[in-house]
């Protein structure tokens, strides 16, 4: 087999060659001070200064090609029994194969046994492993919310114990948060931690359901509140320690090959130093946690977009109606670049954000942070990103597989094509790491208690260029920036959530969290903004690369998507502001309102039917997706 395990050691000491240090970057990014988490509102981003997938080194693509060789040769061949759930060991055994491999062990310490590797490399395999379907569910919650939580919060004893076999597959690890009563509201949960007499275990007893590997899992994080205490503790629990219970498989609509099961816990015995971090800070390990999923889960759904339009593109050569391929047919081609168009930008904005994490990785490491504090603190800074692209790309996704199982017709609703698979696998990811509407909430909230109670960021201030960027729009392009109107209209973009955001906040006051329909329509304009930037960053810098040479013509289809990409954020944008400008202004303040969120957000003049069919002409011919990048 290819994917031996040599392969991984060989990249793995490649890359610890060129890990980048305090000073210097990887894949030879311009170094820069790190930006905070919601700064690219009010603050103008070089393209030097951002990550793009193009700057993938060898030896990354070297380790994300190990593991989809994995999974084309150990998974893909027993999909249909995974989904069954006939062999409950099938599971665990896998697991275990890709312990072998080195590919349960990317975020752990090397001290522990892991890779420790950088967070990019980490969201490059979450892109990967969604080659694998359910699998992908099952090794992200190992990899993600089921270890690391010791990995950021555990003590030398604990990270000692339990680190070196999750890294290997010998333990498999759970993660234990929601309860039947407790799902968004997490904190609220019932689950309780009593001290014995001896003071020398907590009896754990409770609850917990929708738990992913809880069918065979050995270790599980799982949340409780001891005595009275109003927020949780975490405490890390064997499955060995008895008094636990495990309910039936559910019945799911999709991610059949995973094992979900309630967990019941009755007097459970957790030695007292399996207590994580501190007593009642569970809650905060568990919103640290989930910021991690959730950029996971970002480029878990550009893996599976990807997939998706790879089969699409390919059948869409191959089926021919009315004596041609039905890939020549503009409806058809709609659907390919549109896709396509989606995928590529969010694709941008998950990785920027995942190097702008190792950069403050980095810097605060170089402060004097611990390993963990530092990456726990550099993911938290970006927490208002990770929320906007776990809402951003999962919906993309939802997208992506309709798309995709209409382009493959009746074909597309049968088993045996496995199109439906990817649409019902899709489903879950709107709902788990904090449900699509959560996280909208979550990411404006955060932004305005920065930007107002912390004072981290200055909203207002960026306001006020309003008038200036306004006067500019109205100015011709005399220099010679081939960028310069799709840089306005990005700028143009934060303005309106600016305008919009800021007139909403000061009039509603605390009034705004209550009106959660506005809230949305603000977290969609935030991450129009956030994901149109993205992705001209990505065109800026690519162009910059290429000057002086012939542009390819890859690279041309490239700033098409992004130009495709555009044209539909704008009208989103506009469309959101409408509806919320509508919902808390009347009268001259509505107009008002309205006609300067015109002016900021006009049609970009390109005619998109044209750019669809160029870009889905180059797929065609390129018969795939044709920017994968590994």
């Amino acid at each position: 087999m290819s994917y031996t395990a040599n392969i991984v050691d060989k990249a793995v000491h490649l890359l610890n060659k060129v890990r980048p240090s305090a000073e210097t970057t990887e894949n030879g990014v311009e170094e820069q001070k790190t930006p905070k988490g919601g700064d690219f509102l009010v603050k103008t981003t070089p393209a030097a200064h951002v990550f793009i997938p193009e700057e993938w080194n060898e030896e990354q693509v070297m380790m994300a090609n190990s593991l989809r060789e994995f999974i084309e040769q150990e998974i893909h061949p027993i999909l249909e029994e995974l989904d069954a759930q006939k062999d409950p060991e099938l599971s665990p055994r896998l697991l275990e194969k890709a312990g072998e491999m080195g590919f349960l062990s990317l975020a752990i310490p090397e001290e522990y046994g892991g890779l420790d590797m950088d967070f990019n490399t980490n969201l490059l395999f979450g892109e990967v492993g969604a080659l694998g379907f359910s699998f992908a569910t099952t090794i992200g919650a190992h990899t993600s919310i089921g270890s690391l939580p010791i990995v950021f919060y555990g003590n030398d004893d604990q990270k000692a114990r339990y680190l070196p076999q999750i890294a290997t597959g010998q333990l498999k690890a759970a993660y234990c948060l929601t309860e039947p009563g407790a799902g968004s509201d997490a904190n609220s949960g019932k689950t309780k931690a009593m001290l014995n007499s001896a003071g020398t275990h907590y009896l754990l007893n409770g609850q917990k359901m929708w738990i992913t590997n809880g069918g065979f899992a050995d270790v599980f994080i799982v949340f409780a509140k001891i005595d009275q205490d109003e927020d949780l503790s975490a405490f890390i629990v064997e499955k060995a320690f008895g008094g636990i219970e495990l309910g039936a498989e559910e019945k799911k609509l999709g991610i059949k090959g995973s094992s979900t099961v309630q967990v019941f816990f009755t007097d459970c015995p957790v030695p007292v130093e399996n207590l994580l971090s501190k007593r009642a800070e569970g809650f905060k390990i568990a919103l640290n946690i989930l910021n991690t999923g959730r950029i996971k889960l970002a480029a878990g759904a550009v893996g599976g977009c990807k997939m998706a339009i790879h089969k699409a593109i390919q059948y869409a050569n191959e089926r021919v109606q009315f004596e041609q391929p039905i890939a020549q047919f503009g409806a058809i081609q709609h659907k390919l670049a549109e896709t396509t168009a989606r995928t590529f930008a969010a694709e941008s904005a998950t990785y920027r954000i995942g190097y702008n994490i190792d950069q403050k990785y980095r810097e605060l490491l170089a402060a004097g942070f611990t390993s963990s504090q530092a990456k726990l603190n550099a993911i938290k800074e970006f927490a208002i990103e990770c929320s906007v692209m776990k809402v951003h790309a999962s919906e993309v996704l939802a997208y992506v597989v309709d798309e995709v199982l209409q382009v493959h017709g009746g074909m597309g609703y049968a088993v045996e094509t496995g199109i439906e698979r990817g649409y019902r696998d899709a489903r879950i990811t709107r709902i788990y790491e904090g449900t699509s509407e959560i996280n909208r909430m979550l990411s404006v909230g955060e932004l305005f208690k920065r930007a107002f109670k912390n004072k981290e960021i200055d909203l207002s201030g960026s306001l006020k260029q309003l008038p200036l960027h306004l006067l500019k729009n109205t100015l011709p392009n005399t220099g010679n920036d081939k960028f310069a109107r799709e840089k306005e209209l990005v700028q143009n973009l934060k303005d309106a959530f600016l305008l919009v955001g800021l007139r909403a906040a000061q009039k509603l006051k605390m009034e705004l969290a209550k009106q959660q329909e506005i809230v949305l329509l603000l977290a969609d304009m935030l991450a129009e903004a956030y994901v149109s930037e993205s992705v001209w960053l990505r065109i800026e810098k690519l162009y910059a690369k290429e000057e002086g040479a012939k542009k390819t013509e890859e690279l041309k289809m490239k700033r098409n998507l992004a130009r495709i990409y555009l044209y539909e954020s704008l009208d989103k944008a506009r469309k959101a502001g409408e509806d919320a400008i509508t919902g808390f202004a009347t009268g001259a303040e509505k107009a008002v309102l309205l006609r300067l969120l015109y002016r900021l957000l006009p049609k970009y003049e390109v005619n998109p039917i044209q750019l669809r069919r160029k870009v889905a002409e180059y797929l065609s011919r390129q018969n795939g997706y044709a920017f994968i990048g590994y």
